[in-house]
């Protein structure tokens, strides 16, 4: 949103301004859309894991191992759940407007202790594993935990949890988790997270039709600015990370990470679909990501 920001101030003289608050100094993470729906402030950003029951259908992007090989395959994706009518339904409830996705890299893992060798190694672990992860992570016999990025450095400070699954490389370093960690998994890619910035309905609603258009039209370059912050910034990291040597870097044997996709990739996803079967057109939803995604 920096991108989009400064483009809608510099494109309107300043006419439309967009002030942005960081972390969570407007709300807690996981009340981002009940502040939203009272008002409280006209857009912002929220991940659908933190709270999957406020926005079922969007959890689909959740799945683990899904074949969202790259960014513009995600970029589509995301706006095609985004787009569908089951969503916009269950984003309406909390007068939420949806923009678009802040796409995040896949997760990978990063602990304290003992580097894992191998995906046996993560059993008994305790795991900060946000949504279908959540789920993969139990079929490796480990125990999932769901908190806000605010609260991973001092849960892994404190040894509440075993490792912090983390967008790869560039939230590791934004929440400071490498100051304190042993090893980052770099393989394992293990799914990712949705977390779309959306607008107040009322304050959309509100905006000149010129406005609401220069949004639309700065989308392209707003993902752009995305995806080339988060290729610069992994070359630096891991440059870095090599360069200081303090950090394990874990590579999983692929013929181990094949066999956990077997068991913790369709056989997850079949399950999502079963238990929101009814609630949400789970299938649909999940038809709908594999086709957009080409598979």
């Amino acid at each position: 949103m920096e991108y989009v920001a400064a483009e809608v101030a510099k494109r309107t003289g300043g006419n439309f301004t967009i002030k942005l608050f960081y972390g969570e100094q407007l709300s807690k993470s996981k009340q981002n859309l009940d502040n939203l729906s009272i008002g409280a402030f006209e857009s912002g950003m929220f991940c659908a894991a933190y709270h999957p029951g406020k926005n079922a259908p969007l959890n689909v992007l959740d799945l683990p191992f899904l074949p969202l090989s790259d960014f513009g395959t995600m970029r589509k994706v995301h706006d095609a759940v985004y787009s569908h009518p089951s969503s916009k339904k269950a984003l309406a409830k909390w007068k939420a407007h949806l923009y678009m996705s802040n796409i995040l890299p896949q997760y990978e893992y990063m602990g304290r202790g003992k580097p894992p060798a191998s995906v046996a190694d993560f059993k008994g672990k305790r795991l900060r594993a946000l949504g279908g992860m959540g789920r993969a992570a139990k079929l490796l016999g480990a125990t999932p935990s769901t908190m806000p990025a605010s609260e991973t450095y001092t849960a892994l400070q404190r040894g509440t949890v075993d490792a912090i699954g983390f967008p790869y490389t560039y939230t590791f370093v934004s929440y400071k988790t490498e100051e304190i960690a042993d090893w980052v998994t770099t393989n394992m890619k293990l799914g990712t997270v949705n977390c779309p910035t959306v607008f107040n309905a009322d304050a959309y609603a509100k905006l000149p039709e010129q406005y609401k258009k220069l949004l639309e039209d700065l989308k392209d370059n707003a993902y752009k600015a995305i995806n080339d912050a988060y290729d610069s910034q992994d070359v630096a990291n891991v440059a870095r990370w090599k360069k200081e040597g303090k950090l394990k870097m874990v590579q999983i044997p692929e013929n181990e990470m094949a066999e956990f996709r077997k068991i913790a990739g369709k056989p997850v996803w079949d399950a999502w679909v079963k238990d929101n079967a009814g609630k949400v057109p789970a299938q649909e939803l999940l038809d709908l990501v594999l086709k957009t995604a080409g598979k």
